[in-house]
């Protein structure tokens, strides 16, 4: 699922090509809103809200898309052919005299007034990436529910918006944090660790490649993130990779079991399905 920094520089790139432009286009390829057309509309300006995109309309709307597992949108100039997949997978098309912006695979998408975008985004907690990032909200929430995972609870989008899963196993990693440990147990590093994940995802909200080692070459640019078996850079133990969320929503996850050592007596390969019952965890051998 593309992470809060990838939906940031989405809106940064619509916003120069749409923000103050009426659209000459403004096709809807779903269903549900395949009456719509926005020929005529002018766009005010896009803005990200975690990993939301909302495009704002003079006229008072709002148009919001969601990106999951694999949407994404795509600028062209005009008559530059369209390469982001196939012709089916098109989903709205955004065009102004300049750019055609073209949204792959979009899911989520809604068009409602404004004043109402608080019923599609009210939910979530304060944006890692938002001008109104508030660190203290986001530590009070996550301590609001002390048995739960803390590689579960920072990507619940209700603590803090943005995260994804490539920023929580790197940023758990680099804070020392075992992912199936309880937020009580971690909570003297709870600060660090969100500052942390905070801290890469403006490094990297600039272009598409996402490097937590400081280094863009591949095969060189995560600590344990797609690295399962490899040595740990810091210490040679072997990553391990396995599963952890509730059930239908597990996320692969990667980490070194030496320097991410469980501090608690629960043994550091079992989680918690409920509290005091311990489940083994999947884990890819």
């Amino acid at each position: 699922m593309p992470e809060g920094d990838t939906v940031w520089l989405a809106a940064e790139r619509m916003r120069t090509a749409l923000a103050g432009a009426t659209l000459r286009r403004g096709e809807f390829r779903l269903p549900q809103l395949a009456a719509l057309d926005l020929t005529g509309a002018t766009v005010t300006e896009v803005v990200p809200r975690g990993k939301h995109l909302l495009v704002r309309l003079a006229d008072g709307h709002t148009l919001r898309t969601h990106f999951r597992m694999d949407g994404s949108w795509h600028i062209y100039r005009p008559g530059t052919r369209w390469r982001g997949g196939a012709a089916h997978d098109v989903r709205i098309v955004l065009a102004t005299d300049e750019w055609e912006c073209v949204g792959y695979r979009l899911h989520d998408v809604e068009f409602v007034p404004t004043s109402e975008e608080e019923r599609l985004v009210g939910h979530l907690g304060p944006d890692v990436l938002g001008p109104d990032w508030d660190l203290d909200e986001a530590l009070r929430r996550l301590r609001a529910q002390p048995d739960e995972q803390v590689g579960v609870a920072i990507l619940d989008q209700r603590n803090l918006a943005g995260i994804g899963n490539l920023y929580k196993v790197e940023s758990l990693f680099l804070a020392g944090v075992h992912p199936w440990a309880r937020v009580a147990d971690v909570d003297d590093r709870l600060q660090p660790l969100v500052e942390r994940a905070r801290t890469l995802m403006l490094a990297n909200r600039h272009h598409p490649e996402q490097s937590t080692t400081g280094d863009l070459r591949r095969g060189h640019d995560h600590w344990v993130a797609g690295r399962k078996g490899r040595p740990c850079r810091r210490c040679g133990t072997a990553i391990l990779l396995g599963e952890q969320g509730p059930p239908t929503q597990e996320r692969v996850t990667w980490w070194c079991p030496r320097c991410q050592a469980a501090r608690s007596p629960i043994d550091p390969q079992a989680r918690t399905g409920e509290p005091g019952r311990p489940q083994p965890v999947t884990l890819y051998r």
